[in-house]
């Protein structure tokens, strides 16, 4: 006769696989059978895997830099830490080889840009070719406005989107540039709807934050930034790698980002700290944050 199954055994499908205890985090109905490697979201089918990967803008790749603390760090971890870093030296090699690396052209328009946001008191620095980053920034200046176009990034963390901006010149204010965003009159239909929690919020609970670069992992800051002065004005003093990113978030929910001088566990400090001149450095050199 054949053994039947106690109460604490775990269930297992006809082909024998060990069925997951939870339930699909899209659904609701049915056991999952999948774990996103990014969101770690549960997922029942592939249906239901293209819905979260499309509510959530989740493209399903893990995230190798994503911050992992000692107690949870484990040998698989210091594994896909010493491949990430192989893969980064072998882009880089790859980088350092490209023809156009190596082109008059391309070196002497990089050092004109960092020439130029040098002057706007603003510490620009470049990738190497073949950098994601660098490949995407298509900032330019106008000599004969004397005017940075710049490329813009902009995140929205409550509503998980998204939006590059191209061509954004420096005098423009923060305001009129996210106006066809959250605001509720002049906004795109589609994008008004995608971000709805924004666009019904008020516009004095909207923060726009900057992440303040070459600082430990565990420790990133962000700047808060004006909406009624323009972009050019903000990014003064800065440190800016390739092109700005600004997160938008609201005062009124949580999120994880501590803007500088307001965590209780440590003192307000100078942004530009985080940085130094450019005078004692190679222009366009990122420095090694240990």
């Amino acid at each position: 006769m054949a053994e039947q199954e106690g109460p604490e055994s775990p269930r297992r499908s006809a082909g024998g696989r060990k069925m997951s205890l939870q339930r699909c985090e899209t659904c609701g109905k049915e056991e999952a059978k999948y774990r996103c490697p990014r969101c770690m979201k549960y997922s029942c089918s592939l249906l239901c895997v293209k819905k979260h990967k499309l509510a959530l803008s989740c493209n399903g790749v893990r995230d190798k830099t994503a911050f992992v603390s000692v107690n949870e760090f484990t040998d698989l971890n210091l594994l896909s830490d010493y491949r990430f870093l192989e893969d980064v030296g072998r882009t880089a090699d790859a980088a350092a080889r490209h023809p156009t690396m190596h082109s008059p052209t391309t070196k002497k328009l990089l050092y004109c840009l960092r020439n130029k946001a040098r002057r706007c008191d603003i510490d620009l620095r470049t990738l190497p070719i073949g950098f994601t980053k660098r490949r995407e920034n298509s900032t330019t200046f106008n000599c004969m406005e004397k005017k940075f176009y710049w490329h813009l990034k902009l995140v929205f963390p409550h509503c998980h989107a998204e939006y590059t901006l191209k061509g954004v010149p420096d005098d423009k204010t923060l305001a009129d540039i996210l106006k066809p965003y959250i605001d509720p009159v002049e906004s795109d239909p589609v994008v008004c709807q995608r971000l709805k929690i924004y666009t019904v919020s008020p516009q004095s609970d909207v923060q726009i934050l900057m992440k303040i670069e070459n600082r430990k992992q565990n420790s990133v800051r962000y700047n808060e930034l004006d909406a009624s002065r323009s972009l050019l004005d903000n990014l003064k003093g800065k440190v800016i790698i390739e092109y700005p990113t600004l997160f938008v978030v609201l005062k009124t929910l949580k999120n994880d980002m501590v803007v500088l001088g307001q965590d209780a566990s440590e003192p307000a400090e100078n942004s530009d700290s985080e940085s130094s001149s450019l005078s004692s450095m190679e222009e366009g050199e990122i420095r090694d944050s240990s």
